[in-house]
């Protein structure tokens, strides 16, 4: 999808651009198929009208604000350190069941890397 002056979406001037293709690009950066400054140099863009594309255009991105990567992976990395602190908390519960009921479902029910976690929890808590 590469315009040049003379293809639909954009004017001689350059300056009138498709919404298509604004949201196009962006896509693309987002998603991670291509990289700012590639866009730049393939599509005769400035970096500067792509952030400036980026900031509009936040709205319309999948309904959410845009996300640079390094925005997505810290948002990632707090979303994965919530659900480690869920999962212990979980292990807990089903060690403190298992304690005072006597039966070991844990090594029947879950998968057995859940219940291999479990048991090296239980293990320390002994020592």
């Amino acid at each position: 999808m590469d315009l040049t002056n003379d293809q639909p979406g954009r004017r001689k001037n350059g300056k009138e651009i498709s919404f298509e293709f604004k949201f196009f690009v962006i896509q693309q950066i987002a998603n991670g198929q291509i990289s700012a400054n590639f866009a730049s140099k393939k599509y005769n863009i400035s970096r500067s009208t792509i952030a400036y594309w980026q900031h509009k255009l936040s709205n319309y991105m999948t309904g959410k604000k845009y996300k640079s990567k390094d925005d997505e992976i810290k948002a990632l990395r707090d979303k994965i350190y919530d659900l480690e602190g869920i999962k212990d908390f979980q292990q807990d519960i089903i060690i403190e069941f298992e304690r005072v009921t006597g039966k070991e479902l844990s090594k029947k029910l879950l998968p057995e890397k859940l219940a291999n976690e479990i048991q090296r929890k239980k293990k320390k808590l002994k020592d």
